[in-house]
């Protein structure tokens, strides 16, 4: 399930979403084939240390990211994966490998790599192995205020359709919460 804090930082800030549960994923790839999209259509938080400091790295579940383009565009010494042990204790109320993009909630800079900045609505992770969350892009954009950019390997850029229908086993439709 998502958490509740999670999904009270998004009724706060009036973000609409649809929630979709799935049978156990623990990786993007996964979580696309339980939802029956392209691994272009899913977008996983990548967690990296630039130096010292965690940066979340939005990236399609079919990509990985380039640690070369990262420090390039950081401008940073070293960019690498970080360990389970440096990041989860960022992540208290979300399953380990479930981390959600939402880095003004957890206090850290988010990147997101701009093949997904072309789509109309990101199908993400927020907490659980067995839920996922879609919301439109440009809400993401101004929740996040997210670094866009280029990152993930050059011959795994592949552009990403627009509208990819969903279908979820079950769904449910999150309103913003009223003034």
């Amino acid at each position: 399930m998502i958490p509740a804090s999670i999904q009270h930082y998004l009724q706060h800030n009036r973000v609409l979403y649809e929630r979709y549960w799935h049978p156990r994923a623990v990786t993007a790839q996964e979580l696309a084939q339980a939802l029956h999209v392209s691994g272009w259509r899913v977008a996983k938080s990548v967690i990296v240390m630039a130096d010292r400091q965690p940066w979340i790295f939005v990236v399609p579940a079919a990509g990985t990211v380039d640690m070369e383009r990262v420090r390039e565009l950081l401008g940073c010494r070293t960019a690498r994966l970080a360990t389970e042990r440096e990041f989860s204790n960022h992540f208290p109320d979300c399953e380990l490998g479930a981390e959600p993009p939402f880095g003004e909630m957890y206090g850290l800079p988010v990147a997101v790599d701009e093949t997904l900045s072309l789509t109309e609505h990101l199908l993400i992770r927020a907490g659980s192995h067995e839920e996922a969350l879609e919301m439109r892009f440009q809400d993401f954009a101004t929740l996040e205020w997210p670094l866009v950019a280029s990152f993930i390997h050059e011959g795994l850029q592949q552009p990403v359709p627009s509208v990819i229908p969903i279908t979820p086993l079950l769904m449910e439709q999150e309103a913003p919460m009223p003034a």
